[in-house]
């Protein structure tokens, strides 16, 4: 698929820390009622709070480039991820346009992801970032972020090798809290007292990506199936 990249570049951006290269990618939802306003706070250089991200992706496929790759973007805010604290500093943000849950949430067009798997294919052999460092802002800001929330669809990424969708089988993570912690911050997610997130915060989310039935912080039989299949596909070192 050919994508297609337009120009609209954003003034929020700095310098990656000397020696920093990306290593994650971290999909959002714009969570605004349209894509044109959700541009318009990208880009803004006197918004309250100025924020904004390598790509916004529209629902009909095309790409808006506001930060080069090289720099550092403003999309993560306070966030976690395998024992770093910046991860702007190291990761590449993309805006996936889409009203969120305040604004009417819904599913993410074929076209728009069509258009995310061609793109992100790229990124990520560009920098050669692992597929397990494709992740959502939810994950990366448990207790603070949901999105992309639970339409997003992970096991089709995951299939094209952006991300994983580990095939669940019948072993699980023991139920104590410091097991299931342990598996956590396997994955990457920071946990207590790593971050301000509780544990059951930080399940949610995980729930909310790779088991969205269940989204409630409890570590039920197939929530810890679930996070022992994952955890098992993590890199070592």
């Amino acid at each position: 698929m050919k994508v297609r990249i337009v120009s609209r570049p954003s003034p929020n951006f700095n310098e990656r820390p000397g020696g920093v290269t990306p290593s994650i990618l971290v999909l959002h939802y714009t969570g605004m009622p349209t894509a044109e306003g959700a541009m318009a706070l990208l880009t803004d250089p006197d918004a309250p709070k100025r924020v904004s991200a390598h790509y916004t992706l529209d629902e009909d496929g095309t790409f808006y480039a506001h930060v080069p790759e090289h720099l550092r973007a403003w999309h993560a805010g306070v966030s976690w991820w395998r024992g770093a604290d910046d991860v702007n500093s190291r990761s590449i943000g993309i805006e996936i346009v889409n009203p969120g849950h305040e604004w009417g949430y819904r599913e993410f067009p074929r076209r728009q992801i069509d258009a995310l798997i061609a793109l992100g294919k790229q990124i990520v052999a560009r920098h050669g970032i692992r597929r397990q460092n494709v992740i959502g802002h939810s994950d990366i800001a448990p207790g603070r972020k949901i999105d992309p929330g639970e339409l997003f669809p992970w096991r089709r990424l995951g299939g094209h090798g952006l991300g994983i969708w580990p095939r669940k089988g019948k072993a699980a993570i023991p139920e104590d809290p410091a097991a299931l912690a342990a598996a956590l911050r396997a994955i990457g997610y920071g946990v207590p007292p790593e971050t301000a997130a509780s544990l059951g915060d930080v399940l949610t989310e995980f729930q909310r990506h790779w088991r969205p039935a269940r989204m409630d912080g409890v570590a039920d039989l197939e929530t810890r199936q679930a996070l022992y299949a994952v955890a098992a596909q993590q890199p070592q070192g």
